[in-house]
């Protein structure tokens, strides 16, 4: 379980394909590796991954063709700049909404403005999730938990980013085209599945 609530920037140290895997080798930020075992839950760019391999606040992860489909991991070239957040343990405060780690589509970056010290993102998401958006709702973009903004039209919707959260995710550097990993919310999810449900069933 993840909460959303990104530690820090990653970098993609190096990437080798093998047999239908591709393992991801990821510098965490500093001290992220402590206590970290093999087996442990990552999340990166909001994906969960299984740590495979690590070395100090360096770690491994295999990932399958099926997930470098589904989301933007397969498009990392070694460099880049990932989210990175340690998987949520009993006590720990919930800072933004809970969240598993698996992506339900990409959303695609069509406008980023600038307004003073605040940044606002337009997104286009996929028509199958256009449901689980709602103004002032919750979902994950990149691992990030953000509220969304009030112009939900089209599958467009928007997020409002303070200068902190641009600091600590790669919101920092986002730019039309970008393609990031989307996960709605869960309750939300269940609510409107089943309201549906129980909508169709009276007909």
């Amino acid at each position: 379980m993840f909460t959303g609530i990104v530690q820090g920037l990653g970098t993609l140290v190096a990437r080798q394909d093998s047999g239908g895997v591709r393992q991801l080798r990821i510098g965490l930020p500093e001290g992220r590796g402590a206590g970290l075992v093999v087996g442990a839950s990552v999340a990166i760019n909001g994906v969960c991954l299984t740590v495979v391999k690590h070395d100090g606040d360096e770690a491994c992860f295999d990932v399958i063709d099926e997930t470098l489909r589904l989301t933007n991991l397969g498009t990392l070239d070694v460099g880049a700049t990932v989210n990175v957040e340690r998987a949520a343990r009993f006590g720990d405060e919930i800072g933004g909404h809970v969240l598993s780690g698996h992506i339900m589509g990409l959303a695609s970056v069509i406008a980023v403005e600038a307004r003073d010290a605040n940044l606002e993102v337009v997104f286009e998401t996929p028509a199958a999730l256009h449901k689980y958006l709602l103004p002032k709702g919750y979902a994950a973009f990149n691992g990030v938990s953000l509220t969304l903004g009030e112009t939900i039209q089209n599958g467009r919707c928007s997020v409002h980013l303070i200068p902190e959260t641009r600091r600590l995710t790669t919101f920092g550097s986002a730019r039309v085209g970008d393609q990031l990993n989307l996960e709605v919310d869960a309750q939300t999810q269940a609510i409107v599945d089943t309201v549906e449900r129980v909508l169709a069933e009276r007909l």
